[in-house]
């Protein structure tokens, strides 16, 4: 199942699948007979127990995790945004698939299939500040890229990306998501000075007073300010809802274009975890919009889905426990 328009693809959210009721059931009465005392591994008992529910499965393990990093470049790089020159997102692209990134090590350390997807890195998008970011078409190819990089036997999905440039589409998009000042959804990115940072709040707020009413519109926000990378992560989270997969989301960019879903209906991230807290300024107010508390927090701000990779083992950690303590009865354990 895929779709072939916008039209199409937002209908997916009108039917979306729900975790299992009976496996939601037997993990928590398995979780109340462990032998522990009861809330004693704290949030990883909840973590277990929603786990089982997407995966239909009372005493689940994760064996087949997928990391995916979408990569694209930006138009508004020509604000003065970054620290960065564009090219270097797809010297980035060429580092991860030569095994060299950061990325590669906490993928690898985790046990998971890591892809690379690449979206015409040569066709920057447009300025969002002279033009919608996006045409439907390119919008609508992004979306389909991220839709068809989930690998449908994963057991676990996290999402990252790559773009120079992406911190400040996916602050001009979480402004149009959520409101408030434009200036309150921009950070230092990948570090630049307080010169760049005037221009980095005035690039979105003049994105946001260009493209006025047609924001109202999730998914046209995101044709407007993001980025096909950001396009292709969404399209990625709800691929990986419908196949009942657990999401683990990363840092701000992602949780940006997480976001695009959550808007156009209330519910579509239940299948998401927030991964961690970067140190991107706006990220904590994002994950509080979404209702999403994070699983680490550890200052990172490199993307990549590198923070998302590194709670796997959270993830990992709570199911083990879960799935493979005996009960009182099996362990002879007198449970008071």
């Amino acid at each position: 199942m895929s779709f072939q328009s916008l039209e199409a693809f937002e209908s997916l959210l009108d039917d979306l699948p729900e975790p299992d009721a009976g496996a939601l059931a037997a993990a928590r009465e398995r979780n109340a007979r462990l032998t522990k005392p009861p809330g004693a591994l704290g949030r990883l008992e909840a973590l277990a127990i929603w786990y089982a529910g997407w995966r239909a499965d009372a005493a689940p393990r994760i064996t087949a995790p997928q990391v995916a990093v979408f990569a694209g470049n930006h138009g508004v790089v020509a604000q003065g945004v970054s620290a960065f020159p564009a090219e270097v997102t797809g010297q980035m692209v060429h580092n991860f698939r030569a095994g060299g990134a950061a990325i590669n090590q906490l993928a690898a350390g985790a046990g998971a299939r890591l892809d690379v997807v690449a979206l015409d890195l040569d066709r920057p998008t447009a300025d969002f500040t002279a033009a919608p970011a996006m045409k439907d078409a390119e919008l609508l190819a992004a979306l389909r890229r991220g839709w068809e990089c989930v690998d449908a036997q994963a057991d676990l999905l996290v999402v990252g990306e790559m773009g120079i440039g992406n911190t400040t589409a996916a602050a001009a998009l979480a402004a149009a998501l959520f409101g408030g000042a434009p200036e309150s959804w921009v950070g230092r990115g990948t570090g630049i000075d307080d010169a760049a940072l005037a221009r980095k709040a005035d690039a979105v707020a003049r994105g946001l007073a260009r493209h006025g009413a047609a924001l109202q519109d999730p998914l046209r926000a995101l044709a407007c300010l993001g980025g096909r990378e950001m396009a292709a992560m969404a399209g990625a989270i709800l691929r990986a809802r419908v196949l009942r997969i657990p999401v683990i989301l990363d840092g701000f960019i992602c949780c940006a274009s997480a976001a695009v879903l959550e808007r156009l209906r209330p519910g579509a991230l239940d299948h998401c975890v927030a991964g961690h807290l970067s140190a991107e300024s706006a990220h904590g107010r994002l994950l509080e919009a979404l209702g999403k508390a994070p699983l680490l927090a550890l200052g990172l701000r490199l993307g990549e889905g590198s923070g998302g990779a590194l709670a796997i083992a959270v993830l990992k950690g709570a199911l083990a426990c879960h799935s493979g303590m005996a009960t009182f009865a099996e362990a002879g354990v007198s449970d008071g």
